[in-house]
């Protein structure tokens, strides 16, 4: 079979260190999707990842071979995971602000504990339930302050955008989901690299009509290195950090995590895209962060998560 999972100590540092990379991508997308189309766009992660994570295809002798289950439920995490995730957070991102992409976000946790309880009966104990409830009193504090008009965005179409990155919510929660049960017998690295070259399958037709029609000179290096960092980060590295956590961490847990997302993809806006945060959302932030902290503490003698 598989090697041992990691310490639960570089578990847990491996998950926040992959949703802190997803948020910082996410906001980052923004002006790559007003340079490039959405398809042709992902169409290049997914190609960037491919040449990436070429030798990590191979089979290693220490995994058995894969049946049709596994391959069915690879497909599914690269649909849902990579494709539709893709998809939904690149269209909903163009017509919402990195701020506000970042709050829909933020309900990640609660998602991924319903599917984990209804898919793969996992308790969700009190602490957890805690750790959920923070991170949606963080999402309500946040939606209560923010300014559409001043990052750009058209208020008439914002409803839309936040309505498809919340559809890349569900999509994430069931990436997390379906992953806990990949990680039981494929390795983090075989995994990234086969969903991704589904990806790739997937939105080749779309990608391949746009590149057509796209002229590439336009592209200044700036954007191709920007280009290489959010394929890179989006491929490679997060699915390879969020898979080695998940061997170690059930998959409710796991899904508090995903508070780094938001935090990061809300420093990022800050930071580079002349966003702005309040003394509220600085609050909400500090909330959700709190809720990681609850669900990371170690459990004590005789009582559940």
């Amino acid at each position: 079979m598989t090697s041992h999972p990691p310490p639960l100590w570089m578990a847990y540092t491996a998950l926040a260190l992959s949703m802190s990379l997803v948020g910082s991508y996410v906001a980052l997308s923004k002006p790559l999707v007003l340079l490039f189309p959405v398809f042709l766009l992902a169409w290049l992660r997914f190609g960037i990842g491919a040449l990436a994570m070429a030798f990590w295809l191979r089979k290693p002798d220490s995994e058995p071979p894969l049946t049709p289950r596994t391959r069915w439920l690879l497909f599914l995490e690269s649909f849902l995971g990579n494709f539709l995730f893709s998809i939904c957070m690149l269209y909903g991102v163009s017509m919402t602000t990195a701020v506000a992409a970042g709050v829909v976000m933020s309900s990640i946790p609660a998602v991924v504990a319903v599917l984990s309880w209804l898919f793969l009966r996992e308790r969700v104990g009190r602490r957890i339930q805690a750790a959920i409830l923070c991170a949606a009193l963080g999402i309500g504090l946040f939606s209560m302050d923010k300014n559409p008009a001043a990052a750009g965005v058209d208020a008439s179409r914002m409803w839309l955008g936040n309505l498809l990155v919340f559809a890349a919510v569900v999509c994430e929660a069931a990436y997390v989901v379906i992953g806990k049960h990949l990680t039981g017998g494929l390795g983090p690295r075989r995994i990234a690299a086969l969903i991704n070259l589904w990806g790739f399958a997937l939105v080749t037709p779309m990608g391949l009509w746009w590149a057509l029609r796209f002229d590439f000179g336009d592209v200044t290096w700036n954007s191709w290195l920007l280009l290489l960092f959010y394929g890179l980060a989006a491929s490679v590295w997060t699915v390879w950090l969020w898979m080695t956590g998940l061997r170690s961490v059930p998959a409710s847990r796991a899904g508090v995590f995903t508070v780094m997302l938001p935090v990061s993809a809300a420093l990022v806006g800050v930071l580079f895209l002349g966003e702005r945060l309040s003394p509220l959302q600085i609050g909400a932030f500090g909330i959700a962060l709190t809720g990681l902290v609850l669900a990371t503490l170690p459990a004590r003698q005789g009582r559940g998560m």
